[in-house]
């Protein structure tokens, strides 16, 4: 039995909260029932269903191909291995694109179908219709401003932003914000642009390759864990070399299964 069931489920307010007494908001990806167990016992706070599973789960070159049945599918899974973690589904290139409209139709079906708390959106202020409307319908939104990989080729690639300065993205972090974002991902902007921001907004940020002076941390669980090495970036901290000791265990049960030692008696009916 999980060691949290009997646990109050985190919500909205527990990040309000946090964010207003400076405690740190500690989020992983997950794409996965066990993976997503393994992180709600280790006590992670938030769990989000990244498009980033098109690379490091399904191998496509970039997140661009990930599908709402994809996303869902994932959900599901996450779904009925966290117990108290708060759960945010990233919505996927296209689902929201279209129209304001469109957006709320796909967001309303991730919520119906995964029974998950939130959804994430990229975007700063030309989103904000999209928030209003969402919030409103009784959907939590999550921004994410700075580097938006859905839009990584208009941006003419992975540029960290914010050099120029934080003026456009502070505009855009306000505007979601007032919109009803209850927090915003905010991906490879230099840290001191970060800080800033984080301390002109009432709601939390959760920061990507953008420094420690966001109000809570994001990485994708594959990288953490030493799982996916095609491409890590500097921002990534690896925590453990999982891919490793799986290669080693592997090896030496191929050895096993050749040598016939196994399966011996202690694993035979």
């Amino acid at each position: 039995m999980s060691k949290h069931t009997d646990i109050k489920r985190i919500n909205v307010n527990t990040f309000q909260r946090m964010k207003d007494s400076g405690e740190k908001i500690a989020t992983l990806t997950a794409y996965d029932y066990t993976s997503a167990l393994i992180l709600d016992n280790a006590g992670i706070e938030l769990i989000l269903v990244g498009d980033s599973l098109g690379v490091v789960v399904n191998g496509y070159e970039n997140t661009l191909p990930v599908t709402l049945d994809e996303i869902i599918y994932h959900c599901k899974s996450v779904k009925r291995g966290a117990k108290r973690a708060f759960l945010v589904a990233d919505m996927p290139f296209g689902t929201y694109h279209i129209s304001d409209a469109q957006g709320v139709e796909n967001c309303v079906r991730v919520i119906k179908e995964t029974g998950f708390d939130a959804v994430k959106i990229e975007g700063g202020a030309e989103k904000a219709s999209l928030v209003s409307a969402l919030t409103q319908s009784g959907i939590n939104v999550m921004g994410h401003i700075g580097l938006m990989p859905q839009k990584v080729s208009t941006m003419g690639g992975f540029k960290i932003q914010g050099r120029d300065g934080h003026e456009a993205l502070l505009a855009d972090a306000l505007a979601l914000q007032e919109a009803g974002a209850f927090s915003i991902v905010v991906e490879g902007v230099v840290g001191n642009a970060a800080s800033y921001i984080s301390s002109q907004l009432r709601i939390p940020t959760i920061g990507i390759g953008a420094g420690n002076g966001c109000d809570g941390q994001v990485l994708v669980f594959h990288d953490v864990f030493g799982l996916f090495d095609d491409f890590v970036p500097k921002f990534v901290k690896r925590y453990a070399d999982v891919k490793k000791t799986i290669s080693r265990a592997c090896r030496n049960y191929i050895k096993d299964v050749k040598s016939s030692a196994f399966p011996s008696d202690e694993h035979t009916y």
